[in-house]
């Protein structure tokens, strides 16, 4: 296997071992890589049959949802990869015959310009699916020059970011095809070797500007169907009934659960990423949503054994299981698991059926207590507006001195305590701005506040990053400045996974430099792509926490 998608890769170059740093084996890696291969297949015959106005959202829904199913940390199951290329095949051929055929009736001919082996290759049985996905068939590897590999790297990294907030926007919209189109449009890019890498880098910051569209898709999704984010206080303690477990970030799965769990003696528990459900009023209204358990998802084998009760995951971050709790784990919507019932997709119009988890839970002891308390959150960029007036006041008077943005993901490499470092070492003039789950590093610590404004404002889940960019430039505005860099803010971005990833190129998108990035730099930035970033956005690599705070409050 050769993967370097994520920030934990051995070494910062790539995981090249019989198992991925994540936990994935060598053939799912490749099975992955086999079967983003074959989506580049399915999308250049999307792309043509565009050109006849065919649109098959099928086909769109498959490839989103096919990306989201490789971001790091969601599917380890070899039979779903195996049964999800076979079926991109299928419908790659329906695309390709419906495409030839419109080909034919206007030009009387047939199509014969070359395509690439993605877009025509197919399987004998399953010994030569897998004997394709061991030759590397898809892999970076393919991929000689470094520069090359390194724009299309950020391009599908940040496609898989797109999928994942357009799956969970879809949830509630059923509509996504702009950004289906676009997801189709990339891949076949991503496989057109005419493109040169002034094209690549021009797509690059085309996916950050689709990722702002699909993060305000999501936002808008999100709060039209369940309210505002307001400031709210979440109990980090446990009751004394059976409990659910849910971790992930879809908020529909978690409805749908709650809705089942009504009046059942069952308390519903959030977990990592979805602590921000607390926040939104319509979910609120649940009072056997009881409170969050537990804090980032790599602590999830400890945090999750003495829970007791059964684990939903409805979307990334999966770690190979303990036995203690590999029984009561299910997976829903792009997550698999060896072995884990799955819960099926809801059908049109309808729930998923979630009996089976509500069975279990009954069966169980209440979770043990992990710790007590409260933590505060609900800053999403309506909330943080209401306080605009507030805040302003706040900065002329010189109360308030700087925002640090400190969004993105948590991990397990120790020099991410950095983070919480850097949030001790702030003066108490700063106010920190955050969202995904990196906040665990110091969300529950006492940093007090600011003439009632708290020093940690969280907004959300990793997708909340655009309310966090909403809020930067409607404090422009509202400051009268001609440019967001000349606001009194600064970016401290950690991150792990594609999203994170989606988040950054969304920012550059946006016009933001001046970004620090940790705990280290992508592993798949190539020193030349690197040096082109930085000339451009002038993106820093991390330092010590005394150094970057000093430099943060200075402006630079």
């Amino acid at each position: 296997m050769f993967c370097h998608q994520c920030q934990e890769t051995m070494k910062n170059t790539g995981c090249s071992m019989k198992q991925g740093m994540c936990g994935k084996t060598a053939e799912v890696a490749n099975l992955q890589d086999l079967f983003v291969w074959g989506l580049k297949g399915v999308s250049v015959w999307g792309v043509k049959a565009k050109e006849f106005g065919i649109y098959d959202n099928e086909a769109g829904f498959f490839i989103d949802k096919g990306l989201f199913s490789t971001i790091t940390n969601a599917n380890f199951d070899r039979e779903d990869f195996i049964g999800f290329i076979k079926k991109g095949i299928d419908i790659r051929d329906r695309l390709k015959d419906e495409f030839l055929k419109a080909y034919k009736q206007k030009n009387g001919t047939n199509f014969s310009l070359p395509v690439p082996e993605c877009a025509t290759w197919v399987p004998a049985d399953d010994k030569d699916l897998l004997a394709k996905a061991d030759s590397g068939a898809g892999g970076w590897l393919e991929i000689e020059d470094e520069d090359e590999r390194s724009l299309k790297a950020l391009v599908l990294y940040g496609l898989k970011g797109i999928s994942a907030y357009a799956e969970h926007a879809y949830q509630i919209t059923k509509s996504c095809r702009e950004i289906f189109e676009f997801l189709m449009e990339a891949l076949a890019t991503l496989v057109d070797e005419t493109k040169s890498q002034d094209d690549l880098f021009a797509l690059v910051l085309k996916t950050g500007e689709m990722g702002v569209k699909t993060m305000a898709l999501l936002d808008d999704a999100n709060t039209t169907a369940y309210g505002n984010p307001e400031i709210t206080q979440v109990n980090i303690g446990v009751g004394k009934n059976p409990g659910i477990l849910v971790t992930g970030h879809d908020l529909v799965d978690l409805e749908d659960l709650l809705e089942q769990t009504k009046d059942q003696g069952i308390d519903v528990y959030t977990h990592s990423e979805m602590l921000p459900a607390h926040y939104y009023p319509k979910l609120k209204q649940y009072s056997h949503l009881f409170g969050n358990y537990g804090n980032a998802w790599w602590l999830q084998k400890e945090e999750m054994a003495k829970f007791n009760g059964p684990v939903l995951f409805t979307s990334n971050c999966l770690v190979p299981t303990k036995a203690a709790y590999k029984d009561k784990l299910f997976t829903t919507g792009a997550v698999g698991f060896d072995g884990a019932p799955h819960i099926p997709d809801r059908e049109e119009g309808g729930k998923k059926d979630f009996s089976a988890i509500i069975k279990m839970a009954k069966t169980c002891d209440p979770p043990e207590e992990l710790e007590t308390g409260q933590i505060t959150g609900g800053f999403g960029h309506n909330q943080v507006m209401a306080l605009a007036d507030k805040i302003i006041e706040a900065v002329k008077s010189g109360a308030i001195k700087r925002f640090i943005v400190m969004g993105g993901c948590d991990g397990r490499h120790k020099t991410r305590e950095y983070y919480t470092q850097v949030a001790k070492a702030l003066p108490k003039d700063a106010v920190i701005l955050t969202a995904g789950c990196a906040k665990y590093k110091y969300i529950k610590l006492d940093l007090g506040d600011i003439g009632g404004i708290p020093r940690v404002l969280d907004a959300g889940q990793c997708n909340d990053c655009y309310s966090l960019a909403v809020i930067a430039m409607e404090l422009q505005k509202a400051f009268g400045l001609e440019d967001i860099s000349d606001l009194p803010i600064s970016f401290d971005i950690a991150w792990y996974e594609q999203k994170a990833v989606l988040v950054l190129l969304a920012l550059l998108s946006l016009g933001v430099k001046g970004i620090r990035l940790g705990p280290t730099l992508p592993g798949f930035l190539s020193s030349g792509i690197a040096n082109a970033l930085v000339e451009k956005f002038d993106i820093k690599p991390i330092t010590t926490p005394e150094e970057d705070v000093a430099a943060m409050m200075a402006g630079n």
